[in-house]
């Protein structure tokens, strides 16, 4: 017990694991939504977009936040949009913005090579590096998302599993569109320095698709996958600190651990079900 407690003694351990279990599970909230979608691939490019309005923040000196804030809506926006309005399929319209908002920031840092180094974090992570008010942005965000999908959930059900009987019914899936765009910009933001932009894909990813092997109720899968996101978190920053590993990278591999078991346990049920149906025959 006493090693488990040797790391809280420590303050950045202690904001860290508060950052990894509100971030954990925020993206395993939101990533059920994605996966169901979908739109597992718009984390990744997302991501890559918001780094280019992170270099371009510094660049104008505004505050990160803010300006990676508002670049990551107005892609999230303009790909809803082009994929709408256009014949150009969701995937190709984010293939084309975020890669060449990502091209944007490395052509910036390119040509301002002096602050290269500053951006190790937001493509690798750092997440021992969180500060109180990197608490109280991801509090927020996570404050935020819980309220939507509180008071919006039967309309983020409804658009989730089919958007065109959604409009029949009156649900205004294009005010949800863009309010779904900017808890995912939000959530990414604040990620992106705690995971980087090299893995935000795989925490909004395996969560859901983890708790989806492991049961069909959509309540269900919400409240799985975010309990398996924050809980992998939290699993991931005590074996980063015991065994001397990157944190982002433990946290990732952690939860593609509970993956595998999630398959093996999937597996299992439907042999012994197979095997109860040839019994009854």
């Amino acid at each position: 017990m006493n090693q488990l407690l040797e790391p809280l003694s420590f303050s950045f351990f202690r904001y860290g694991m508060l950052a990894a279990l509100l971030i954990g599970s925020l993206c395993g909230l939101l990533g059920v939504y994605i996966v169901l979608r979908g739109m597992s691939y718009i984390g990744h490019g997302l991501s890559h977009a918001i780094f280019g309005g992170a270099v371009v923040s510094f660049v104008l000196a505004w505050n990160f936040y803010l300006g990676a804030g508002l670049w990551g809506f107005a892609a999230a926006v303009l790909i809803n949009q082009t994929a709408r309005r256009t014949k150009i399929n969701a995937d190709a319209a984010i293939g084309v913005i975020t890669t060449a908002s990502f091209a944007v920031g490395v052509a910036l840092i390119s040509r301002y090579r002096n602050f290269t180094r500053s951006f190790d974090a937001a493509l690798f992570g750092n997440i021992l590096g969180v500060t109180s008010d990197d608490l109280w942005a991801i509090g927020g965000v996570c404050l935020m998302v819980g309220l939507v999908v509180f008071f919006s959930y039967k309309q983020l059900l409804f658009m989730t599993f089919n958007n065109d009987v959604a409009q029949v019914y009156g649900v205004r899936t294009n005010w949800l569109d863009t309010l779904f765009s900017l808890m995912l910009a939000a959530t990414l933001i604040v990620s992106m320095k705690i995971l980087g932009v090299t893995l935000i894909a795989a925490a909004l990813v395996i969560p859901p698709i983890t708790a989806r092997l492991l049961t069909d109720s959509f309540h269900r899968m919400l409240g799985l996958s975010t309990l398996i996101g924050g809980l992998t978190g939290c699993i991931g920053m005590y074996l980063s600190y015991f065994f001397d590993l990157a944190s982002g990278a433990t946290i990732v591999l952690t939860q593609t651990s509970c993956f595998v078991l999630a398959l093996g346990i999937a597996a299992l049920r439907k042999q012994l079900r197979n095997r109860m149906i040839h019994t009854h025959v």
